[in-house]
């Protein structure tokens, strides 16, 4: 299976327009070769434009060696078979083939570049033998050095191959990795989007909560029609506790909502208390709410992990809620060990 190709980006030409180049420059190579080495041939029409018609088939052939690289092989090796038998020129044209077989190994075909450096070896080897002594245009030596470099030809392309792949997988892993983060980016951002939510649930109800329980428990006062220095020392009351619960709850929802500060925005230097550390202006809430809230510590308080002092607080907060909304009980005992 061969490699997807990169698409083209970033003012890089596409393999198509480069293997188009790669076809030009090994077209002209091979025709200045060929005009400058006619000077001293002397061939007829036919064969001479016989020649020049298998030189353009084998460099145009070129430009379809990523496409088609097993097809492009053959052709090249063909029209290189055909060539030189029949030309009176030796011009280069056994590039084309070269980089063709060397295409096909890097391409993935690796069995059928073997399958042609053999055939083309055992060809050329063949034709030599069955020459009359004397005759020979190749001889032992140049047969070795040709059956070397067809195996250099395509051990190069099966390690550009290797290469490519190798490319291949270490840019899917990063691609991998880099969704692996951006998804992680995504759950804790989640995760935190529901935390605040969760956080200012509590606040928001606790707070409410005792808001509506100290005003009903004035206006219920207030419905007595008391003295006006009562009524007034009740209503005077009420929005104090009302006052303070608010004040409370403005101050929490800062301290939850305070990840949430823009770039540029400035940051308290000092850390906001939470958790336990905020049990007695909870307690005082509660008892302005008209509940008689008794606290019993025991031990000595040892600093907890930030997790759990914010959720034991929340559950002393949430209890007292309950209480004030829905339990006809007035008197309540928090105890801490």
């Amino acid at each position: 299976m061969s490699l997807p190709h990169r698409a083209p980006g970033g003012g890089r030409p596409s393999p198509r327009a480069v293997d188009a180049l790669v076809a030009g420059a090994v077209l002209l190579v091979v025709v200045v070769w060929a005009l400058v080495a006619g000077r001293r041939a002397d061939e007829p029409a036919l064969r001479a434009v016989l020649g020049w018609a298998l030189v353009a088939a084998g460099c145009g052939a070129l430009c379809f060696r990523r496409r088609l690289p097993v097809a492009v092989a053959v052709v090249t090796l063909l029209a290189c078979a055909v060539y030189y038998p029949l030309s009176a020129q030796d011009g280069p044209l056994m590039i084309t083939f070269a980089l063709a077989l060397s295409t096909t190994a890097a391409e993935g075909r690796f069995a059928a570049a073997v399958v042609l450096a053999a055939v083309t070896l055992l060809a050329v080897g063949v034709g030599e033998v069955r020459q009359q002594p004397g005759h020979r245009q190749i001889d032992d030596t140049s047969l070795a050095v040709l059956a070397g470099w067809l195996i250099s030809l395509v051990a190069v392309g099966r390690a550009q191959r290797t290469r490519a792949a190798y490319l291949h997988e270490v840019e899917q892993r990063a691609l991998a990795a880099e969704r692996e983060q951006e998804a992680r980016a995504r759950q804790s951002a989640t995760e935190e989007r529901l935390r605040i939510a969760r956080e200012v649930h509590d606040v928001l109800g606790h707070s409410i909560s005792l808001i509506t329980v100290q005003s009903g428990a004035a206006l219920h006062r207030l419905g007595k029609k008391p003295a006006p220095e009562a009524g007034l020392a009740t209503a005077t009351e009420a929005l104090e506790a009302v006052k303070a619960t608010s004040k409370d709850a403005v101050r929490e929802l800062r301290a939850t909502l305070g990840g949430l500060r823009r770039a540029g925005e400035a940051t308290p230097t000092t850390p906001a208390p939470s958790g336990l550390a905020l049990l007695g202006d909870l307690v005082g809430r509660a008892r302005g709410a008209g509940l008689d809230v008794r606290t019993d510590v025991t031990g000595v308080p040892v600093p907890l992990p930030p997790p759990v002092d914010l959720t034991a607080y929340r559950i002393v907060q949430e209890s007292l809620t309950n209480i004030a909304r829905h339990a006809g009980a007035r008197t309540v005992d928090i105890g801490l060990g």
